[in-house]
């Protein structure tokens, strides 16, 4: 099963900006989808950006236009470009793998904790 790592969290001012890294042990085109969840604090854990095998890539309603991700598949790595960031982003950010379900293929890493506020 594929590890992965995720880094690049901090504490940010709205307005801010951010790069969320995800560091895979294999490579990034083998699942279905590459994925970024976010957990606020004291709720449930939910999708806001992935990136399919063939390039694909697409956000909820609530960052599109705000988040966006990419990759590099010689490092193994995916991305995830935050902008304007609000409060409500504040919250710990993972990575994942997906089949084309989305059902989840793959364990939770430890995540980064992204914390918007001024």
């Amino acid at each position: 099963q594929v590890q992965l790592a995720e880094s690049g969290g901090g504490l940010v001012q709205p307005g801010g900006s951010l790069r969320l890294s995800c560091a895979a042990s294999g490579s990034i085109l083998s699942p279905f989808a590459m994925t970024w969840y976010h957990q606020p604090p004291e709720k449930q854990r939910t999708l806001v950006a992935y990136i399919t095998s063939n390039g694909h890539a697409d956000s909820v309603p609530s960052v599109k236009g705000r988040f966006t991700v990419s990759r590099d598949v010689d490092k193994n790595t995916i991305y995830l470009h935050m902008s304007n960031l609000k409060p409500e982003d504040t919250g710990v950010y993972y990575c994942n793998t997906v089949d084309f379900l989305f059902n989840i293929t793959g364990s939770w890493g430890q995540g980064t904790q992204v914390t918007v506020s001024s």
